[in-house]
């Protein structure tokens, strides 16, 4: 046979010349697309695939040794890096050699090998060979697309600096990926059939036989399957032909079984374990991919590795380590990414007694824990869960030689949790996995498998064995302060925790659990694991509790968050925590014992001091509660609920100051004021309305709403109107003037600072008119019960009849100052004629008929509001309903002239 490579025309760049398909490309290659064949033979639910591990290893597996490249692809800039391998020949037989070996010199008269190079620069360097294999793949270059992906698999052989082979395993296999990719798409484009009926030739289907392949593809297919095998080395030609196994398909049926088991046999032949097991490793994987039908090769591979397990601890393994100082326990670490991953393969789909094969020959030739860590890691959560007993066994009698056994702890607790154990077994396992996980001198190797195990009591036991497990958890962090380095995984154990027990009454009452949380003592830390409580307690807590034991617990729980806020704490975070603390509020009940449901809240107001939000809830609930305890007594209060109500109002009373924002503080004394009335404690109501008007003059003139400054005279309006409602049956004080209320409220609204531009102030004196006349009434029209307003207190006494008739005289006299201001400048005449009717209506609404004066007010009144025609008339016409509907309803003389003497707008 000539030599594929020998000078002349290459049979791939011949083929090439003359590819019909070259200038279409219009199809799709099959090598794009995933195979449905894998999801028909393997579990994809539980299969995970090659490019969900690769990061994973990349990241762990790395080095800050210098490593080397040997390679003839350099970028200029790397010429002044190399040492230049010179390749003369003194002797024919030597220029045979050297001809016989051109597939593996990668370059005709000199090697370059590139040194001290960081992991960086390396990964740029194998980057650079992708690069530059594609590239040439696009020039037609075929030749030297293999010779760069021969010279990537000889990488492989290279264990020079150990710790660093996953990582390059992950990275050169992704440039034999791509050379096998490029190989079957070239046949596959060159393999054209005729379609009848057309003079267009077309692609092969996605799924194809091996007869439909013309000649000419199936003749490049097997020159390219000779190129390979006349490689000299073992490593090269192996995962080269691996790389391309694909193209198989379009030689016969049935060759990829047949390959498989050839090439299994071929990796017998390398002599450094840790290059034979991610052989295999490479070696299943892509049998997966392009034959997941064929799973004869599987067992032999696994089982070559088993009985060549003796390899790895021989000495010169054990030099070789030496030399390169690296531990054995880091060595064996190295396997775990090939051994899981071939273990994958053999496990997925397989029969439960071929995984019982598996474990009785390991446990004949490889009883190692490096290799139960791999079948535990591997096989399924169900297949551990129902044999965990023996697998506990297992872990006890295998050899931790360089891998310790709490690795193997750790990962079948992992399994215990996705699938329970029988109910027999589960508390005898946990304590035989405990007995050794405790003897851990090691705080990180302990901490790694309470992490895990954790969740077993949570889900199996009951609290005095999670309290036992948190008990010798602290005894191993408390030593020399461990837990400092392990705070991740203590939060996470307490998630877990939470996760689990929702009874919080039993989460408290374990004396360990609290003492617990004291361990996180970076304040940071400490306040996300309180969240975690709180936030799984407001989830899950649908009842209110009175459980002591828990309200102290959360009631700590919530101080630690509410101490952790400060000036430079963000709002977000202020108002998460106020949301926590106030949910727990709510969430406490004692039941009918409202007075220690108020000692609680008089413990949460101490603790609580600092979160606006959790102050007014607390003056809410007080509040509420002197309303449950008018509901409960129905209004009749005895000497000790009256106390009790009391007491409330001196609660809130107390607490309101404390609330920073004013319009909230006036609304809350409004509203305590308003419930103190309500049971019958009228010096506590008067000292709530008194705070009420001295604070409104702290009530600013604009507020920002959503980025703008906006009035607060709409609001301070609204509020001063439900205040003066309230006033109506506020009974005054007998050592006060009568109206002591009302006259204070008057000065602060006529010292406030009023925007000149709106009626505010004006109708505000509007509604006071009313109140004022609403309370000389003989008879009110709403009270308060068993509480006297100043109809019942005063009646008819001329002396308050008095004093109301001068502030009527005082506020008219001042409508009449604003009337008259209102009419000097034409802007303001119609805002002036609306007052005017306004007042028209009062006076109609609560005049005298008697009174000659009065009358004549209304329709002096009435023609200033109408003499101008600028007046709104739709108020003209509402002042006139009223004074007919006044006269029909009366027939009072008086009502009957005004109404007559109004004239509606046309």
């Amino acid at each position: 046979m000539d030599d594929p490579l020998s000078a002349g025309s290459d049979p791939l760049s011949a083929a090439a010349a003359i590819d019909p398909l070259s200038s279409m490309a219009v199809a799709s290659s099959p090598m794009e697309k995933v195979s449905k064949d894998i999801d028909e033979e393997y579990d994809a639910t539980t299969f995970e695939p090659w490019e969900a591990k690769k990061a994973g290893i990349l990241s762990k597996y790395t080095t800050s040794e210098k490593l080397s490249i040997t390679t003839s692809f350099l970028s200029q800039s790397d010429r002044e890096k190399v040492v230049v391998k010179a390749q003369t020949s003194a002797t024919m037989a030597d220029k045979v050699k050297n001809r016989l070996e051109q597939l593996d010199d990668f370059e005709e008269g000199s090697m370059k090998e590139m040194m001290d190079l960081s992991q960086q620069e390396y990964v740029k360097r194998i980057d650079e060979l992708h690069k530059a294999m594609s590239d040439a793949w696009e020039g037609d270059q075929r030749v030297k697309t293999l010779k760069i992906a021969i010279q990537c698999a000889k990488l492989l052989g290279d264990t020079s600096v150990i710790k660093f082979y996953p990582s390059k395993f992950v990275l050169i296999t992704d440039i034999l990926d791509t050379f096998g990719r490029l190989v079957y798409d070239r046949i596959w484009r060159k393999s054209t059939i005729s379609v009848p009926g057309s003079s267009i030739p077309a692609t092969l289907p996605e799924k194809f036989s091996h007869d439909q392949v013309p000649d000419s593809a199936k003749e490049t297919c097997r020159n390219w399957f000779f190129k390979i095998a006349s490689i000299r080395e073992l490593v090269p030609r192996f995962f080269v032909e691996v790389a391309i196994m694909r193209c198989y398909n379009f030689l016969t049926k049935d060759e990829f079984a047949e390959a498989l088991g050839r090439l299994t046999n071929m990796i017998r032949g390398i002599g450094n374990p840790l290059v034979a097991i991610y052989a295999r490793c490479y070696l299943c994987r892509v049998g997966v991919l392009v034959a997941p039908h064929v799973r004869r090769h599987l067992l032999p591979n696994l089982y070559d590795y088993i009985n060549s397990y003796s390899q790895i601890n021989s000495d010169h393994v054990n030099n070789v380590l030496a030399m390169q100082r690296v531990d054995f326990a880091d060595y064996l670490q190295l396997f775990i990414p090939g051994l899981e991953w071939m273990l994958q393969c053999v496990a997925n789909r397989a029969q439960d007694d071929v995984l019982e094969d598996i474990l009785e020959r390991s446990a004949s030739k490889c009883n190692t824990s490096l290799f139960l860590h791999s079948v535990i890691e591997t096989f399924s959560p169900s297949f551990i869960a129902s044999r965990s007993a023996k697998f506990v066994e297992m872990i006890k009698s295998c050899d931790e030689t360089g891998f310790s056994k709490h690795h193997l702890h750790r990962v079948l607790g992992m399994n215990l949790l996705l699938s329970d154990p029988p109910a027999e077994q589960r508390m005898s396992i946990l304590r035989d996995v405990w007995k050794d996980v405790t003897k851990l001198q090691d705080p990180s190797d302990y901490i790694r498998c309470a992490e895990v195990w954790i969740e077993f009591p949570c889900k199996h036991a009951g609290k005095k064995s999670i309290n036992t497990f948190l008990g010798d958890l602290m005894k191993h962090m408390t030593t020399d302060r461990a837990f400092e380095n392990h705070y991740p995984q203590l939060q996470s154990m307490v998630s877990k925790i939470v996760s689990h027990i929702h009874d919080f009454s039993a989460l408290f009452s374990m004396d360990r659990f609290l003492p617990f949380i004291d361990i996180f003592q970076r304040e940071s830390v400490k306040v996300d694991v309180c969240k975690v409580i709180i936030d799984s307690f407001v989830r899950h807590q649908s009842e209110p509790t009175a459980d002591p034991v828990t309200i102290n617990g959360l009631m700590y729980v919530c101080k630690v968050l509410h101490d952790s806020i400060d000036a430079l704490s963000l709002r977000d975070e202020e108002r998460q925590i106020a949301n926590y603390i106030v949910n727990f509020l709510r969430r406490v009940t004692h039941g009918r014992d409202l007075e220690a449901h108020l000692n609680f809240l008089v413990d949460a107001r101490a603790n609580f001091s600092n979160l606006q939000t959790v102050i007014v809830y607390l003056v809410q609930r007080v509040n509420s509660l002197a309303v449950e305890t008018h509901r409960m007594v129905k209004g009749n209060h005895s000497r000790k609920t009256s106390a009790f109500v009391r007491a409330c109002a001196a609660y809130t009373f107390i607490t309101i100051p404390g609330v920073t924002d004013v319009f909230t503080r006036l609304n809350l004394y409004l509203l305590s004021g308003q419930v103190a009335l309500l049971n019958q404690a009228v010096t506590q109501g008067d000292s709530f309305f008194k705070s009420a008007v001295s604070a409104l003059s702290e009530v600013p003139q604009t507020q920002e709403i959503d980025g703008s400054q906006r009035s607060t005279e709409p609001w301070l309006v609204a509020f001063v109107n439900q205040l003066l409602s309230t006033l109506l049956v506020v009974p005054d004080h007998p050592e006060r003037e009568p109206l002591w209320l009302l006259r204070g409220l008057m000065q602060v609204i006529q010292e406030y600072a009023w925007d000149e531009k709106t009626d505010s102030k004006a109708q505000l004196y509007l509604n006071i008119l009313s109140l004022l006349c609403a309370a000389g009434q003989d008879e009110y029209c709403y009270t308060i019960r068993k509480v006297e307003s100043n109809d019942q207190l005063y009646g008819a006494d001329r002396k308050f009849i008095g004093a109301l008739s001068q502030i009527i005289n005082s506020v008219v006299d001042e409508l009449f100052e604003m009337l008259k201001k209102l009419g000097s400048n034409k802007e303001t005449m119609a805002q002036q004629a609306t007052l005017a009717l306004q007042l028209v209506k009062i006076l109609l609404a609560h005049m005298d008929a008697r009174e000659t004066s009065t009358a004549q007010l209304v329709m002096k009144l009435w023609n200033l509001a109408n003499k101008t025609g600028v007046a709104n008339k739709k108020i003209v016409a509402q002042t006139v309903s009223i004074a007919k509907s006044l006269g029909d309803r009366t027939g009072i003389e008086v009502y009957v002239n005004i109404a007559g003497r109004f004239t509606a707008p046309a």
